[in-house]
């Protein structure tokens, strides 16, 4: 996939939500569908951070983003259909839809692992990806042919110790993809794939394993093939399939 050569001009036209937009991934993301002609959602809980991936885009001379501001920690359905409403508003539908926000939660055995911190991230990670999705549903019907990509772990495909709510969190989101690809592949133009991206060189990662060199990991711009292949017009008819960076 690192060897898929887009084409000028893939993603022209095309709207699409990207959560997690501030950094690592998520802004690099924002940035190269942008390169692409997308016009980009920027969906994150800190405005100074989606404000300058906003003005690289922007300086970049690429098609204008938008910024939406929301705490998924706090999202609820009322919010999630409020945004929706606002896109719908502004564009008049959706071409992709991105899961990219996530929070890692601790490294702790299951015995001792904080109730609340367990609630927390499987909110962020499953429960508002549910909620966006479901809110987004109508809007990506609009589309001539939609993309909602969700990211992945190894963890999530096969249990470890100590990886907890993150990587159950990242299991069910697993099965979310599987379960909504079957349901949306008749009478919807709408496919659904995952992406595990692997070890990265952004702050989770450092935060899940530090004692990685960053140095011989890829950057989030050295991984973006995979991302425009699945919200560009070339994946096409492929769904309910997982993509190992």
């Amino acid at each position: 996939m690192q060897k898929y050569r887009p084409a000028p001009g893939l993603l022209k036209d095309r709207v699409i939500l990207i959560t997690g937009a501030g950094d690592g991934i998520g802004a690099a993301a924002a940035q190269e569908l942008a390169k692409y002609g997308a016009t980009v959602v920027l969906l994150g809980r800190t405005q100074k951070k989606l404000e300058a991936v906003y003005d690289v885009i922007e300086q970049a001379g690429y098609t204008q983003p938008a910024i939406y501001p929301l705490e998924l920690q706090l999202a609820t359905p009322k919010e999630c259909k409020i945004l929706a409403a606002t896109i719908h508003k502004e564009f008049g539908r959706l071409d992709g839809l991105l899961h990219n926000a996530a929070v890692l939660g601790t490294l702790t055995p299951i015995e001792h692992y904080d109730n609340r911190l367990w609630a927390h991230v499987l909110h962020v990670n499953l429960n508002a990806p549910f909620m966006l999705t479901k809110a987004c549903l109508p809007l990506l019907k609009k589309s001539p042919e939609a993309s909602i990509v969700f990211t992945s772990a190894n963890v999530g495909y096969k249990g470890q110790a100590y990886w907890g709510a993150y990587a159950v969190s990242k299991a069910a989101s697993e099965n979310l993809m599987e379960i909504l690809s079957e349901e949306l592949e008749v009478n919807t133009n709408i496919r659904v794939n995952s992406i595990d991206p692997g070890r990265v060189r952004t702050r989770m990662n450092s935060l899940a394993y530090p004692g990685d060199n960053p140095n011989t990991l890829p950057t989030p711009q050295q991984i973006m093939a995979v991302y425009l292949y699945l919200m560009g017009p070339d994946s096409i008819g492929v769904t309910g399939e997982r993509f190992d960076v």
